[in-house]
Formats: C-alpha cells, structure tokens, sequence
C-alpha cells in the first residue's frame, strides 16, 4: 500500500530573501547559492521537486542574474525568470528575493527562508 505522505504531493510556494554585500556577480552568484540550498535543505526538497522560480533583485544589483547562477548550481532544466524589484523609497537594499514553487507532500509544511539582513523582512519567522 503506498504511504500517502509521500505519494499525496501538492504544488506549494517558498519565500526566502537573502542581502548581497556588494554588486558584484560573485558575490550575487555566492548568495543566490546560499539561498536555494537553505531553501532545499530546510523543506526536504530535491532539485527535482522545484517546478519553477522567481528572483528579484533591488535595482542596486546589476552584475548578475540570479537565475544565471542558479543555473550553474544545477538548476538548469528549472524554468526561472528574474526581476527588478520595486525601488520603494527606505527599501532594504542589496536584496535577492526568491519566490520557489515545488512539488511537496501536503502534510509537510513550508519553511521559509531569510538570511542575512533579510532576516528583519520577516521577523514572525522562526529561523
């Protein structure tokens, strides 16, 4: 009989958010890589379980897609899209936000995950 924790999957959603400390694309390439691997870690997933991604970055953050070192981790059959975020006035600057939607079994819950400085966007969290 199949165990329906792990054969009762559900597309699910993670946040996360992680600060760069400068514009360069190692520095982006390092913390977009941290990011995923907490994401993946903290939710028991696999690269196979993600079905796509979003990045954002703050318009600070020019000398690299996100997405393009996400690729270089092993992510490159995953559809992802990068964008600019909004340049609201006292924003957190330097910011990488990830939008990750996976394929999870419905009983696990979604942890997620803000590193960094980001960690103040979301200080209701349990890190």
């Amino acid at each position: 009989m199949p165990d329906p924790v792990t054969t009762d999957l559900r597309l699910r959603a993670i946040r996360g958010a992680i600060t760069v400390p400068g514009d360069s694309g190692h520095e982006i390439a390092e913390a977009t890589g941290e990011l995923l691997a907490a994401v993946l870690e903290r939710n028991g997933l696999a690269v196979d379980d993600i079905v796509s991604v979003v990045f954002t970055a703050t318009p600070d953050l020019t000398a690299e897609f996100p997405a393009a070192a996400a690729r270089r981790l092993g992510l490159s059959a995953t559809p992802m899209l990068c964008a600019q975020e909004l340049a609201v006035e006292g924003s957190m600057p330097r910011c990488i936000r990830v939008l990750v939607h996976c394929s999870m079994p419905a009983a696990r819950a979604t942890r997620h995950v803000y590193l960094r400085e980001a960690r103040q966007l979301r200080l209701d969290l349990p890190e």
